[in-house]
C-alpha cells in the first residue's frame, strides 16, 4: 500500500515512541511517555480492531491471587518473591482505579470466593491448614488478615462446604475500563493505528525501522507490549496462553454476587449484568492451548458448559448466549518481563493472566525505562 504525503507526514514521520499493542499496558504506557515527554509524538500500532490480546476479552478479576495459586506460587518462588508479587497486584489495581475512576470501571468490591472440588481432599486440607500462615505472610500488604472460611450459602453442589472468602476482591467491566483508558489516550493527543500488525523491525543509525503489514517506517524507540504475542517479536521466556470464557443470558434472581475461584483459579466465574460469566478449562490441554489461535474449542466449551450445569446452577436453567477467547502470556516465572532489549528496544510483557491488576504499571514502568 502506497501511503500520502499526508498520511505518511501526519502519522509516520518524526515518530518519537511507537508502542506495539493498544492492552492496558500499551495504553498505560503512552500516558506515561507523554507525562515524561509532553512534546513527544506517540503513535501506538494494535493488530486488531479492538486491543486483540486479553485487554477486552478478560473476565473483569479484579484480584490478585486465591489462597491456592498462592499456595502454588511459593513452590516455585521464595517468600519474599511472592510478597512482592501481591504487593504489586494491588498497587496496580489502586493505580486503575486512580487513572480512570471506579464509576468509569463499574469497579464493584463484592469479595471473591474459593471453592473446592469434593473429590480433591488433599488441595482443600492443604488450603485450611495453611490459610493462617499466608494470612501472616500477607499481613504487611494491606495490614488485615485476607482470608477466611465461609459456608456454602449458594447452592452450588460438588463443592466442599466452606468456602475461603477474600473481601478485598473486586470486579470490573471490562469493555468499560478499555472504552476509558482509550479516550484518555486520544484526549492526550497519542495516535493509534488499528487492524496494523508488526511484522519484523531492525535497529540502524540510532534508530529504529519497523516494518507492518501495511507500511514500513522510522522511529526513535520502539516499546513492545503485547503480552500473549510477544514471542513473534521478541525472545524472552514468554509464551501465549489461550484461555476461553462463556457467559449465559440474564437469569432471573440470580442467586449470588462476586467473585469465585475453582480448581487452583483454572476455572473462575463471576455476576455481570444478571448474568453468569464462566472462564478457565486451560488445564484440560495445556499444549492446545499454547496458542495464539483465538477460537474455541468443543472440548473446553463443552466442560465448561457442564461445569455450569453440575456446580455452579445445578437446579436453574441458562441459556448461553456468547463464548469467546484471549491470549495470555506466561512463563517459568510469574515476575514481569520490563526490560530494555537493545539499545532503542524495550518490552514490558508476561504478565501471567493478572493483566488486569498489574497493566497499568507494568506500562507506568515500562516507560520509565526511557527516563
Amino acid at each position: 500500500m502506497n501511503l500520502s504525503y499526508w498520511e505518511h507526514k501526519t502519522w509516520l514521520s518524526h515518530v518519537n515512541y511507537t508502542i506495539v499493542g493498544s492492552g492496558i499496558v500499551g495504553l498505560n504506557c503512552a500516558l506515561q511517555l507523554k507525562l515524561q515527554f509532553p512534546k513527544a509524538k506517540i503513535l501506538i500500532l494494535e493488530r486488531g480492531i479492538l486491543p486483540q490480546g486479553a485487554s477486552t476479552k478478560n473476565a473483569g478479576f479484579a484480584c490478585f491471587g486465591s489462597l491456592s495459586e498462592i499456595l502454588d506460587d511459593l513452590k516455585t518462588h521464595s517468600e519474599d518473591e511472592v510478597i512482592k508479587l501481591v504487593q504489586k497486584r494491588i498497587d496496580g489495581l489502586h493505580l486503575l482505579r486512580q487513572n480512570l475512576s471506579d464509576q468509569a470501571i463499574n469497579y464493584q468490591q463484592l469479595g471473591g470466593y474459593e471453592l473446592f472440588n469434593k473429590d480433591n481432599q488433599v488441595l482443600y486440607d492443604t488450603c485450611l491448614s495453611e490459610r493462617a500462615s499466608i494470612n501472616k505472610l500477607l499481613f504487611p500488604v494491606l495490614k488485615a488478615s485476607i482470608f477466611s472460611l465461609k459456608t456454602n450459602v449458594f447452592g452450588f453442589k460438588k463443592i466442599r462446604e466452606k468456602l475461603i472468602f477474600n473481601p478485598f476482591e473486586g470486579q470490573i467491566d471490562t469493555g468499560e475500563m478499555m472504552e476509558a483508558l482509550l479516550l484518555k489516550v486520544q484526549s492526550a493527543g497519542i495516535k493509534i493505528l488499528n487492524n496494523v500488525t508488526v511484522e519484523a523491525y531492525t535497529e540502524l543509525n540510532g534508530q529504529v525501522d519497523v516494518k507492518t503489514s501495511h507500511f514500513q517506517f522510522i522511529t526513535d524507540k520502539l516499546l513492545i507490549a503485547t503480552n500473549g504475542f510477544a514471542s513473534q517479536l521478541i525472545n524472552e521466556d514468554v509464551k501465549p496462553a489461550r484461555a476461553q470464557v462463556l457467559i449465559t443470558k440474564a437469569i432471573p434472581n440470580l442467586p449470588f454476587t462476586g467473585t469465585f475461584h475453582l480448581d487452583k483459579g483454572y476455572y473462575y466465574f463471576r455476576n455481570i449484568n444478571n448474568r453468569i460469566l464462566l472462564g478457565g478449562g486451560r488445564n484440560l490441554d495445556f499444549k492446545g492451548e499454547e496458542t495464539t489461535v483465538m477460537n474455541e474449542t468443543a472440548l473446553i466449551q463443552n466442560h465448561l458448559e457442564q461445569v455450569m450445569k453440575t456446580t455452579i446452577l445445578p437446579n436453574i436453567p441458562f441459556e448461553i448466549d456468547y463464548c469467546w477467547s484471549g491470549i495470555m502470556g506466561v512463563g517459568n516465572q510469574k515476575k514481569p518481563i520490563v526490560k530494555q532489549l537493545s539499545n532503542h528496544v524495550y518490552c514490558g510483557v508476561r504478565l501471567g493472566g493478572m493483566g488486569v491488576a498489574i497493566g497499568s504499571i507494568i506500562g507506568k514502568e515500562l516507560a520509565q525505562l526511557l527516563k
